[in-house]
Formats: C-alpha cells, structure tokens, sequence
C-alpha cells in the first residue's frame, strides 16, 4: 500500500466516523468536536487533491469559526437536554421514514450511476496549465460564481446573527447601567449634604 492510499484510507477514515459520532453522540459538545474531526479529515482530502488552499479555508472557515461558534453556542445555551430528547422521541417514526426514503434514493442514484470516461483526466487537470489552483479558484469565484458567493457570505451572517440572538438573556437579576436615567438625574436628588459635627461619624 502506497503513502498516498494510506492517507486516503485514514481521512476517508475520519471523515466516516466523525460524521456517524457528529449525529450519535449524546453530548453536544462532543458532537462539535467529531464534527471537526470530520472538517480536519475533509481537508487531507483536498490536500490529496492537490487544492492546499481549499484545505486551509476549510481548516480557518469551518474548523476555526464555525465549528468554534458552534461550540460556543451549545456551551452557553443552557440548554436542557433530557427535556429536548424527550420531546424528539415522539418524532422518532417519521425521523425513521424519512431515513428510509433517503437510503433509497442513495440505492437508485449509485445504481444508475456510470463512471465517465473523461473524468480521469479532468481530476488530473483541475486547473489550467498556466494558472495555480488558488488563482484558477478566485477567477471561478469572483467571476461565474461571484452571486452566489456573496449570499454564502448573507447566510453565514444571518447564521451569526441567530447564534448571538439565541445567546442573548435579559434576566431581571442583574442590575444593568441605564445612561438616560444618569443624564436626566436631578442633582438635588442625587446628592444629600450631612453635617457631621466633630468626634462624630456618620
């Protein structure tokens, strides 16, 4: 077995298990964390591939902000758990259904489907001759794509948006500064003058 199969077997490896952990996992921290497994295996794909750039956003992007965000909105919701599985018990049967429906979608698609002949030597041209691939990329993005990633960028803000709205707590116990009630103090209520006469305290 060469080096480059190893490598291939060990992140297909990863990728697996690190999915399969992601959904069963009963803590959801340790979910996050399978699932950046997944995202670290994922990228020794595209190094495989020789797409190191794409690897290194996928190792910034999802692993060091998004699996991240994830990890702290699961660790600051307060969430709790027992009550939230009990209620997705009653989902179980049409959970079951719909997992069924899509095996056998997978089933048909890998049945019909033919390898193409010219798809070897696509693999082995990605990118132009005279282009890298972090170029040859850009000019795909920022050109033919260029919508489609800029709504990309609105969902992950919409996505940050929603993790700091589910974070946010206005609890009545802590006492919160005011800066309108400070401006339209009035000074005579504010402050009380007390003459304390000599030997005494106050």
């Amino acid at each position: 077995m060469t080096v480059f199969a190893f490598a291939f077997y060990l992140f297909a490896l990863g990728t697996i298990a690190g999915g399969l952990f992601t959904v069963v996992s009963r803590n959801p921290v340790h979910s996050v964390l399978w699932l950046i497994l997944a995202f670290l295996s994922s990228a020794g794909f595209f190094v495989l591939l020789g797409a190191e750039f794409v690897a290194m956003l996928l190792i910034i992007v999802y692993v060091g902000a998004v699996a991240v965000l994830f990890l702290f909105v699961v660790m600051m919701l307060d969430v709790d758990f027992a009550a939230l599985k009990a209620e997705m018990a009653k989902y179980l049967p049409l959970a079951l259904l719909i997992g069924v429906v899509l095996l056998m979608q997978f089933a048909v698609a890998f049945g019909a489907w033919e390898a193409n002949a010219a798809a070897e030597a696509q693999r082995a041209a990605v990118t132009p001759v005279d282009r890298h691939n972090t170029e040859a990329l850009g000019m795909l993005l920022y050109d033919q794509y260029f919508l489609i990633f800029q709504l990309a960028g609105l969902i992950l803000l919409v996505a940050m948006i929603g993790a700091i709205v589910l974070t946010l707590r206005h609890r009545s116990d802590i006492k919160r500064q005011d800066v309108l009630a400070q401006i339209y103090r009035d000074p005579a209520k504010a402050m009380e003058l007390k003459d304390v006469k000599p030997g005494q305290g106050l």
